[in-house]
């Protein structure tokens, strides 16, 4: 199978994701233009967003899954990254390496299991060795399986695991290590287009 990409500038990215989300009832809050600019201003960041034709309508194409990811530093002065950063000391080494942290990333429930995420993920591992990144890391919920199970396909390890009293609300840290073997390993046919 062949993935469409289209990579997105900051302000229409963000207007993007913010719209497309709503396709997304998964999650209990959804992000804002404005949060999703706000976060990634001044920090090396991507924003990518697979597409796909509809089924009974192939001429009508829709963005089926998308995924956000921004460079983590060591010294974060926002206090939501600090507190990531400290929760990831001794499981992530931040002094001098660059560390991509996947923020944002989901795919619609009708399209899952067709390799989109698959693209995107090696897509931003490209964009990521190109740029220097070391490793990516990405947080998820226990719940949410579809994504640990990608994630595993993806050869993420799990790097840590912090327990809530229900246990669907652990959450799940994962890394990968970045550099061209990483990239050797790639299976999905891409064509991305810059918007």
């Amino acid at each position: 199978m062949h993935y469409h990409l289209r990579e997105y500038p900051l302000k229409q990215g963000a207007l993007e994701i913010a719209y497309i989300e709503e396709f997304f009832n998964e999650f209990p809050k959804r992000k804002s233009a404005t949060e999703i600019m706000t976060r990634l201003q001044d920090r090396e960041c991507q924003i990518l967003m697979a597409e796909a034709p509809l089924p009974d309508d192939p001429g009508t194409v829709v963005p089926v899954s998308y995924k956000v990811s921004h460079e983590l530093r060591e010294h974060e002065t926002d206090s939501v990254l600090a507190d990531l950063v400290d929760r990831l000391r001794g499981a992530v080494i931040f002094s001098g390496r660059r560390v991509l942290y996947t923020w944002l990333g989901a795919t619609r429930r009708d399209w899952r299991g067709q390799g989109h995420f698959r693209a995107l993920t090696e897509e931003q591992e490209v964009w990521a060795v190109n740029r220097g990144f070391d490793e990516a890391v990405v947080k998820t919920k226990n719940r949410y399986f579809d994504m640990r199970a990608a994630l595993d396909m993806l050869q993420f390890n799990v790097i840590k695991l912090e327990v809530a009293p229900d246990v669907l609300d652990a959450k799940v840290y994962l890394s990968k290590p970045l550099g061209l073997s990483v990239l050797d390993a790639h299976r999905s046919h891409r064509q991305v287009t810059r918007a």
